[in-house]
């Protein structure tokens, strides 16, 4: 397993690379005969995985792992074809949210006290979980902001636009001025000057390299055992704050603004079934302790 680790790991960072890793492991455990399976056979595997598990963007994510454990066979010369190659899953991922998966304002606040295992990117790691919970920003919103986005005087953030969303400038929170001070000036340079290029992108690596949104992804899971019940990622933080703010009866066009949503009702989705309701359904399946 030595030589697909260092395959992986000139590819992708190191929690992609720890996921598929867990992925193929899983795959090989299952499958001891893997190195000479054929389509079929994966189409198998798959079936039987579909009969555990029901949510499609968790079967995506075995499959990928699959492709890259072929594609290191194919390049190690271990074999001639990839049979993963053409597998093409079409299982609608799921876009409603779910409300056992949102979080009241003072969860989300509280996964700001918690302390980050490395010391070397605390500033950091904070700076990215504030930008999901005080902004309610994608990881695609993050991964695309660069240093002179932040205006510390004037303590906002520019966001920049996406095929899915609208540029915006918002407020940043007082107790983020400071965060991002001490990012910007402190942390920055120092994972910046482990680069061999220079980049304007403002959210860097423990080993200096540009941000594309695993780490994101990974630093949202350390906090699962925090909710072990609960889906936390990314998404769920995002659709937790739009729906909390119209809780509070923000106005829907401000909502939609601070979103990016580019049509109302991208919005007007999280008023399913009434905002009060939403708020008692939250309240009962999550009571604060």
């Amino acid at each position: 397993m030595t030589g697909l680790e260092e395959y992986l790991k000139t590819r992708h960072t190191p929690a992609t690379v720890k996921s598929y890793l867990r992925e193929i492991n899983i795959f090989l455990y299952h499958n001891p005969h893997a190195e000479t399976a054929l389509y079929g056979d994966l189409m198998d595997y798959i079936a039987r995985i579909r009969t555990r598990y029901t949510n499609p963007a968790y079967i995506k994510t075995k499959l990928q792992g699959i492709k890259k454990y072929y594609q290191y066979l194919a390049y190690t010369g271990k074999r001639k074809d990839n049979p993963a190659r053409a597998i093409r899953l079409r299982d609608k991922v799921k876009s409603d949210y779910q409300l056992q998966d949102l979080f009241t304002p003072e969860e989300l606040e509280k996964l700001l006290e918690y302390k980050s295992r490395y010391n070397e990117i605390q500033y950091k790691n904070k700076v990215v979980l504030s930008l999901l919970i005080c902004q309610g920003l994608t990881t695609q919103d993050i991964t695309a902001l660069e240093v002179n986005n932040i205006n510390l005087e004037a303590g906002t953030i520019y966001i920049k636009s996406t095929a899915k969303s609208n540029n915006r400038e918002l407020k940043l929170r007082p107790r983020q001025i400071i965060l991002f001070y001490k990012y910007i000036n402190e942390e920055r340079p120092l994972l910046h000057n482990k680069r061999v290029n220079p980049t304007d992108k403002l959210i860097l690596t423990k080993t200096g390299s540009t941000e594309t949104g695993d780490g994101i992804n990974y630093l949202t899971c350390t906090f699962k055992k925090h909710f072990p019940e609960r889906n936390l990622n990314p998404r769920t933080i995002r659709m937790s704050v739009i729906a909390n703010l119209l809780i509070e009866k923000k106005d829907i066009r401000l909502v939609q603004v601070f979103a990016g949503h580019r049509y109302p009702g991208s919005t007007e989705k999280y008023k399913q079934n009434e905002i009060e309701t939403l708020k008692a359904e939250i309240n009962k399946h999550h009571p604060l302790r």
